[in-house]
């Protein structure tokens, strides 16, 4: 044995003699260090959990991650101007992430509290910011945010525990921030200090650019999901195509109705200030894919590849959905939506928090012909040759929307699962696009962000900007969940009563409209969510009506009873003189912000006075030509001893892509109920 080994050896000895002592003269005095241990590491887990406010045992020492929060808050203090910043834990979101589960000791502990929070619809995160980690270079996958654990009311936050372990492992490429998480998996949506100011200037960033811009509006919203003063955001000098998005949710109230809201959607353009930089309106769903290829087919012909194309649009207008549809495409290079992540959908306005891009395909001819031979097979297919998941997809927009379309692609990349074989496009090698042959050895398990130089070479792009806050909107007082039932998701169906001078309709407890002059009895038709309930009393008991069940079952939204209701502004009075237009014909559109409206109709001369009740934020008006003048033909049969009429689903229309006969089995027929 050499001498050095004897030296380890003697060391080894003297430690563990030591150790011996140590724990010797700790038995001597009573003390158990497994006890200790345990101690220091409650309190210390304790203490690191945002939802847990535990104080430390007698005589132990302040915490060090307790000072350090306290470092933080007088960091962000400083850095936003702020006089005073108080952390609320309790606010905070509690949800469970596969890729870190959370500790056992933890759960157990918050247990109770977790029971009493899901009483009262609250949810709770854990992780802790810190102040003292410089932010990434790496955008959000999900909203495009970058990602960051300094502060959590900043868009593209993730807790520090998470943001360090996925920067050392390097995985912050695909990784998406708090708040898209819990958009996308629990369909909760967390408070951001984000002004429309901030918004806007984001998107003014295009000004001196060369550029497209598909302006998206909300159907269930004109004209006030059409941005105002759009020239001065994009500037004077760029084309428009303006996007009716959500056609999937209205009913046909008349033949040629599709044709009826291109010149309305034009007229609000024109009223807005830039009807004249518009170039072209398509009405589409970017849900259900409906007239998606015809708006890919017009950009190809007309803009072709002459620039970047920017989806701009009001929040909740959907423009991240679009952005889906589009990225899985023939608008899309096919390469691209294999290592691109999608955009983060959800009905909670402002999903988009900063450029979420793709790269556009170069429609050459030869792509533009074998796009055409495609649409062409798609056209004459009959229901029996569809894919079964094509099939299932189609009876189940069918269900939920009157119109419903196909996206398809024509181009696929065929990325090989094996890195020793090379894939190639014979439509880029044989039309302009010739690309590194090294490039072209992929493997599926890449992340996003790995295209190289010549494939990404003299590329336009696809944006996708944030979504600009309206100024007036019923969805800003509202909690996530009262947002879920006030945003329609499904086709809507009109729900008429006739109503006689001095009675009053209640659309939830968001919106009260009083019938106080009038000739003869009306009709008012509820174009919104039916998860939104409508209540008919007369205009003596409406005070006491809202008074005892605003907050409650009966008016359903508002939510939580008379605590929430304290929350909840006050409805402020406006009245309204409108003239009936006959009884087929509506004589106008009472809107109640993003909630829908109602079409009231009445004989042709008479006279009508209502008195619309609304939050004053909601900023309810008048609509005038009404957005669906024959809705009033959507109706039933009268309920006997009641105001109300049956309800009608008119039928629905599929998109180009099926045979006649197919198409006519998938349609959605007229329902009686």
């Amino acid at each position: 044995m050499s001498a050095m080994t004897r030296l380890r050896c003697v060391c080894v000895e003297m430690f563990l003699i030591i150790i011996i002592i140590i724990i010797i003269l700790l038995l001597l005095l009573g003390l158990d260090p497994e006890k200790d241990h345990r101690e220091e590491e409650d309190f210390s887990s304790s203490a690191a959990s945002p939802g847990l406010q535990v104080s430390p045992p007698p005589g132990h020492p302040a915490d060090p991650p307790q000072r350090q929060l306290k470092s933080l808050e007088r960091q962000l203090q400083v850095l936003r101007g702020v006089a005073q910043l108080e952390v609320e834990p309790d606010s905070l979101i509690r949800f469970h992430d596969v890729d870190f589960p959370l500790e056992e000791s933890i759960v157990a502990a918050k247990k109770k509290k977790k029971k009493e929070r899901a009483g009262k619809g609250e949810h709770q995160v854990f992780g802790t910011p810190d102040m003292d980690e410089p932010a990434s270079d790496t955008c959000c996958a999900g909203c495009g945010a970058v990602l960051h654990c300094t502060a959590v009311d900043v868009p593209g936050y993730l807790p520090s525990e998470k943001f360090r372990v996925l920067q050392q492992e390097e995985r912050l490429g695909g990784a998406t921030c708090q708040r898209c998480h819990l958009l996308t998996h629990h369909h909760k949506a967390l408070n951001l200090q984000v002004s429309s100011d901030q918004y806007r200037a984001v998107v003014q960033q295009l000004r001196p650019l060369r550029a497209l811009v598909l302006l998206v509006v909300d159907l269930l919203d004109v004209p006030d999901s059409i941005v105002p003063n759009l020239p001065a955001l994009v500037g004077t000098n760029k084309h428009i195509v303006v996007l009716g998005n959500k056609i999937d949710l209205l009913p046909g109230d008349a033949p040629n109705y599709l044709q009826r809201i291109k010149r309305q959607l034009y007229q609000y353009c024109h009223n807005a200030g830039f009807g004249r930089q518009v170039t072209d309106i398509h009405l589409i769903s970017a849900k259900t894919g409906y007239g998606i290829e015809g708006l890919i087919s017009s950009l190809q012909r007309s803009w072709k590849y002459k620039g970047d194309v920017y989806l701009v649009g009001s929040a909740n207008a959907g423009k991240s959905t679009l952005f889906n549809a589009l990225l899985e495409s023939d608008y899309c290079k096919s390469k691209a939506s294999d290592l691109i992540h999608k955009a983060t959908i959800s009905p909670w306005p402002g999903t988009t928090l900063n450029l979420l891009k793709f790269p556009i395909i170069n429609p050459t001819p030869y792509r533009m012909f074998r796009r055409q031979k495609r649409l062409n097979e798609a056209e004459r297919q009959m229901e029996s040759e569809l894919p079964q998941d094509e099939l299932h997809r189609l009876q189940h927009f069918s269900k939920q929307g009157y119109l419903v379309g196909r996206v398809g692609r024509t181009f696929w990349s065929h990325i090989t699962s094996k890195p020793d074989e090379i894939e190639f496009d014979p439509d880029s090698l044989a039309f302009g696009e010739i690309e590194d042959r090294h490039t072209m050895t992929k493997a599926r398990s890449r992340l996003s962000g790995e295209f190289t130089y010549n494939e990404l070479k003299d590329t336009h792009w696809l944006f996708d900007t944030p979504g600009i806050m309206k100024e007036y909107d019923i969805l800003s007082l509202m909690t996530e969940q009262e947002v879920m039932s006030v945003v329609p998701s499904q086709a809507v169906i009109p729900r008429t009563f006739v109503l006689k001078p001095g009675t009053t309709l209640f659309v939830g407890a968001v919106a009260r409209i009083d019938f106080l002059q009038g000739e003869k009895s009306c009709w008012f038709s509820v174009v919104g969510s039916s998860r939104l309930p409508v209540h008919i009393t007369s205009l003596e008991k409406a005070d006491s009506v809202y008074e005892k069940h605003a907050g409650h079952v009966l008016l359903g939204v508002p939510a939580g009873g008379s605590e929430r209701m304290k929350d909840f502004p006050a409805l402020v009075p406006q009245e309204f003189r409108l003239e009936g237009r006959g009884h087929l014909e509506a004589a106008a559109d009472i809107k109640l912000s993003s909630a829908g409206w109602v079409a009231v109709t009445a004989g042709e001369g008479e006279q009508l006075v209502l008195r619309v009740h609304g939050p004053a934020a909601a900023a309810f008006s008048v609509r005038t030509p009404p957005l669906l003048p024959h809705v009033i033909s959507l109706k039933g049969e009268r309920i006997r001893k009641s105001a109300a009429y049956k309800t009608v689903k008119s039928a629905g229309l599929l998109d180009a892509g099926l045979s006649a006969r197919g198409a006519e089995r998938l349609q959605v027929k007229r329902k009686k109920k």
